[in-house]
């Protein structure tokens, strides 16, 4: 044997050599995860599985909620303004007081241009305004406001009770939209909500006015 040649590894050091490769190589077989650092177990899938639900419902409701701070909101508001604007237009044969069919004929131009512009901001955050939750358009209905309206019509008191129902309906309208505005993160609804405030706020005064003045 040539003296300079190394000697070939005995049995028992190829063994120990092999063993120490075979701690140190990574092994391919398991399925770790990155922040776990074991074996990946049942419960690691359940846990993976909560976490991609849970983000998925975060995305579902923040989609659902961008531009309209809440769907239900946004109807109810449409369905106010539609009862509303009804109530005004079988009002106005009923007015005696030559100041409060002014007013009212004033607020019945007003409903029709915001029942109008509603539409298209509406749409934009998916409400379509003729097409409501019956329960919505159900509860939006006044029908205690119209009972009052027809009771004070046959005791020859429709004005008073007009200006004050209107005054408080109006007042109502004026409230939903603030809190839709503080809560949406359409800018086209924002503006929608900000010109029909607006014009109906001195409206709603005027009634409130008129109510005050005459009890």
């Amino acid at each position: 044997m040539d003296p300079q040649q190394t000697p070939p590894p005995t049995q028992q050091q190829a063994g120990t050599s092999l063993d120490y490769l075979n701690q140190i190589a990574p092994n391919s077989g398991k399925k770790t995860l990155p922040l776990i650092g074991g074996p990946l177990k049942p419960v690691h899938y359940i846990f993976a599985t909560l976490i991609a639900l849970l983000v998925i419902t975060l995305i579902i409701s923040i989609v659902a909620n961008a531009g309209g701070g809440g769907k239900t909101k946004l109807e109810r508001l449409a369905a106010r303004l539609t009862t509303t604007a009804k109530i005004v237009d079988s009002a106005e044969p009923d007015l005696k007081s030559t100041v409060l069919r002014g007013l009212n004929s004033n607020l019945k131009l007003s409903l029709a241009n915001t029942n109008r512009e509603i539409v298209a901001p509406f749409a934009k955050v998916g409400v379509t305004t003729n097409k409501l939750s019956k329960s919505i358009v159900a509860d939006e209905a006044a029908k205690d406001v119209t009972d009052r309206l027809e009771d004070a019509r046959l005791n020859a008191v429709y004005d008073s009770t007009y200006a004050r129902e209107m005054a408080y309906q109006l007042d109502t309208i004026l409230t939903l939209m603030k809190d839709v505005y503080s809560s949406t993160r359409s800018e086209q609804v924002k503006t929608f909500l900000d010109t029909s405030f607006k014009n109906l706020e001195p409206t709603q005064e005027a009634f409130a006015e008129f109510n005050a003045s005459n009890e």
